[in-house]
């Protein structure tokens, strides 16, 4: 058996194997953070795509915690429904475990859609005022965030718990929290957006109380048969910022609580960042930080080949891999992996005879299919 196609044990649940589709913000088909057809066809299709976990896009846990209008929630009943929708679709038609992201955008929030240029959403055409660690824009230029007081950090950690126990709730076997590409947990943990002077600012150990404190109660809300994980970033790509070191600081401190995984991503945080993308760009901080605390990693970043994805997890650079727009490229790279690797995976029932041991046209489009 291969490496990548070897399962993978995550707390108190099994994936059968070590590839995981990112989260993918869609900011599509989503009006007041509910899932829509989209997200069906979307989640669906990924579902049976081969890959061993399937999340979703950035998840928000409360309206104002959304990206865009058209991003996901999960903050009542009616997007509890909508989604419970298309868990029950891909758990009927899939063979993925099934995670979601729960996030909460802060000062990066209220913006426009990517195709209609990304920029600040005003109030007057549904935007909201945002909030982040400290009063500081993300951008040259954007909207000033107002400062969270304690009201408001209560507010938002309950708003994660609650979130959490839909999730459960809907049947998610993965509960991940964003604190990477600067949302609001990831504000938190950088000295360049967090410039508090209490007990949630400061030095690292301050400035991680909030994340870890939000990390503990939603360890509390998902039971031990579920897994719970965090994206967490290993650099900020800019002078003074978050870095590897406090990277391996936040993991060990999560592990400590129980977290199960963490996904080692980076940047987002800052417009001036300066990030050298090749291929694997990422999958060095992965590395490091499993060598460091011995906690499970994923790692992301340019990996595109079943050749890739195979030998770092093989050579122990990571547990598990999480592809992005390899999936959005070609939503059966599960199935040509497999073929690539000499592996075995489960093809839906109406889709079997596209599998290449019964279809010799896949030899045609894929020469080297088995």
């Amino acid at each position: 058996m291969t490496a990548l196609f070897s399962p993978l044990a995550l707390g108190g649940m099994e994936l059968p194997n070590r590839i995981a589709v990112s989260p993918m913000a869609q900011y599509s088909s989503a009006p007041d953070g509910c899932a829509g057809d989209w997200h069906l066809v979307h989640l669906g299709q990924l579902s049976y795509s081969g890959a061993g976990l399937v999340m979703t896009e950035a998840t928000a846990v409360e309206p104002d915690g959304r990206g865009s209008l058209q991003c996901l929630g999960l903050y009542g009943d009616a997007q509890e429904q909508a989604l419970g929708r298309v868990v029950d679709f891909c758990r009927q038609w899939g063979g993925a475990r099934l995670g979601v992201q729960l996030s909460h955008t802060g000062r990066k929030g209220s913006v426009r859609l990517p195709w209609a240029g990304r920029g600040p959403l005003p109030v007057q055409e549904g935007g909201w005022h945002v909030e982040a660690p400290s009063a500081l824009a993300a951008d040259d230029g954007g909207p000033v965030p107002a400062e969270l007081d304690e009201g408001g950090l209560r507010r938002i950690g309950q708003a994660f718990v609650s979130a959490a126990r839909r999730a459960v709730r809907v049947g998610f076997d993965v509960v991940e929290l964003h604190a990477a590409h600067g949302y609001l947990l990831h504000q938190f943990l950088s000295p360049l957006s967090n410039r508090r002077d209490d007990g949630y600012g400061g030095d690292a150990e301050r400035r991680m109380r909030f994340p870890l404190e939000v990390a503990q109660a939603v360890r509390d809300a998902v039971p031990s048969d579920r897994a719970m994980g965090v994206r967490i970033s290993a650099s900020d790509w800019a002078e003074g910022g978050f870095g590897l070191d406090d990277a391996v600081a936040f993991a060990g401190a999560l592990k400590s609580i129980g977290c199960d995984y963490v996904c080692v991503s980076s940047g987002g945080l800052v417009g001036h960042q300066q990030i050298r993308v090749v291929p694997e760009y990422q999958v060095p901080f992965a590395s490091e930080v499993r060598r460091r605390t011995g906690m499970a990693t994923r790692a992301v970043g340019m990996i595109a080949l079943a050749q890739q994805a195979d030998a770092i997890v093989r050579s122990g650079r990571a547990d598990f891999v999480a592809l992005g727009r390899a999936m959005l490229d070609d939503p059966r790279w599960g199935w040509h992996a497999a073929e690539v690797l000499g592996a075995a995976v489960a093809y839906p029932q109406p889709y079997a005879r596209a599998a290449s041991a019964a279809w010799p046209g896949a030899r045609l489009v894929r020469p080297g299919a088995a």
